[in-house]
Parts: structure tokens; C-alpha cells; sequence
């Protein structure tokens, strides 16, 4: 007899790739009466398959293990520094005059600013950890069901929307002290102390701690978004005993 289980897992994948908009009801109602129908023709002889509690068990896990990737990538040493994507730059401010400090001699100091902006950030992100286990475990069972029928960074948004604030703040205190530990607001001192010192030099401000946490925001979630996609997607994603019962296809 064909593995219900199979059946399942294959129109919860195919389900999520379908349009809502030209849906007339969405993949997981659609899931439930499948569901059903086959419990009813089988006198309950798939009580032992996955249940919706499972469902909503298995997607928190998967969301589970993306965000501790991020947070684990994303909190190494260079985790900011040496990746393209998400390196944090000198405020706009400071670019403006990089090429002026680097012709009086001033580059190394300016490099090793830049250097201790990401140093900052990378020493901030594992605070994020326990937030993203605590919103997972918050969610409601019609919130996983609004994220699993939209588009592939459905989660990723929802993250933004219920932890952006709380989440910059535990790591504000985080970023500003580690700038000050690792020499970021003495290196900023000593490079705009130079600065000023030449004529007909425009006045330059930057906030370096809310600029080391919008960029390092703003990494986390783009990474985020991609474990998202990825599990999604990726049956190699799928590493737990739930996630391959509930979405593996055998």
C-alpha cells in the first residue's frame, strides 16, 4: 500500500508552490480535508501519520535550526568582516572623506575602524539567539499556517515584524560597549580628531552604535531569509527525524 505519509509530504511541498492568489483556498486547508478524506476511507488507519500539531511542530523546528545557523555563522569571528554580502561598511559620513584621510597617511587607522564596526557586530549577534527561540515558540498555530502559505521569506518578515525592536534593544548596550572595548569610538576619536585639524573641512557626525545595528540587523535577517528558502526547498535541509516525517519525501 502506498506510504500515506509519502502522499502527504508531497502536497504540503507542492501546495506551497501555489499561488494563493489563483488558489480558492489555501494549501493547508486544502492538506487538512486531504487529509481527512484519507484518515475516513482508511477507518483511521493513519492515526499514526503526522498530525497538524506535528505540522506546526516540524516548521517551528525548521525555523529553529535556520535562525541558530545565522546566529552561529553570523557570531564567529569574520562572520561580518569577510562576507560581501553583509560587511559593514564606514558610515556614509566617513566614506565621504576616506580618500582625504587616506592621502595624510590616515588609512591603516581607517581600515582598522572599519575592521572594529564588524568586530562589534559579530560580538552582538549571539544575543539574538534567545529571542528567535523565544518568538518561535510564541507563535500561533494560525501564524505558522500564514507563513507557510506565503513566499519564501514569510517567516524571515515575521521575525522582522515581532523582533526588530526588542532585539535592538539587547544588543544596543551589547555593540556599544564592545566599540568602546575594541577600540571602534578611540579609533573614531583619533580619525576625526585628524580630520579636523585640516582647513575648510566640512563637519562630519556619525553614530556608530546605531549604524553597527541597522547593518547588523539587516545581516541577520538577509541570512535568515536564505535558511528559510533553503529548507523550504532543500530535503538535505531537512536534518531532524520530524522535519523528514512531516516534509521528507521517500
Amino acid at each position: 500500500m502506498k506510504n500515506y505519509l509519502t502522499v502527504i509530504g508531497v502536497l504540503l511541498v507542492v501546495f506551497t508552490w501555489l499561488p494563493s492568489a489563483a488558489a480558492k483556498s489555501s494549501w493547508w486547508d486544502r492538506g487538512v480535508n486531504i487529509l481527512n478524506d484519507l484518515n475516513e476511507k482508511s477507518g483511521g488507519a493513519i492515526a499514526t501519520e503526522p498530525s497538524y500539531a506535528e505540522i506546526g511542530d516540524a516548521f517551528k523546528q525548521a525555523l529553529r535550526i535556520g535562525s541558530e545557523n545565522v546566529v552561529s555563522r553570523l557570531g564567529a569571528i569574520d562572520g561580518f568582516n569577510n562576507d560581501p554580502s553583509i560587511h559593514i561598511p564606514l558610515p556614509e559620513e566617513l566614506n565621504k572623506i576616506k580618500k582625504t584621510l587616506s592621502r595624510l597617511g590616515m588609512s591603516k587607522q581607517v581600515d582598522d575602524l572599519e575592521l572594529k564596526l564588524n568586530r562589534a557586530a559579530e560580538y552582538a549577534v549571539p544575543k539574538a539567539k534567545d529571542l528567535f527561540l523565544q518568538t518561535i515558540t510564541e507563535m500561533t498555530f494560525d501564524d505558522i499556517k500564514n507563513i507557510y502559505d506565503g513566499p519564501e521569506d514569510s517567516a524571515t518578515k515575521y521575525f522582522q515584524s515581532k523582533m526588530s525592536s526588542p532585539l535592538k534593544k539587547a544588543m544596543q548596550p551589547i555593540v556599544k560597549n564592545t566599540l568602546s572595548q575594541v577600540g571602534a569610538i578611540q579609533a573614531y576619536d583619533k580619525v576625526i580628531g585628524k580630520y579636523k585639524t585640516l582647513p575648510f573641512m566640512p563637519d562630519v557626525k556619525a553614530n556608530l552604535t546605531e549604524h553597527v545595528m541597522q547593518k547588523g540587523l539587516a545581516g541577520i535577517f538577509y541570512y535568515l531569509a536564505k535558511e528559510e528558502a533553503a529548507i523550504r526547498n532543500n530535503p538535505a535541509k531537512q536534518t531532524t527525524t520530524l522535519l523528514k516525517k512531516v516534509f521528507g519525501v521517500k
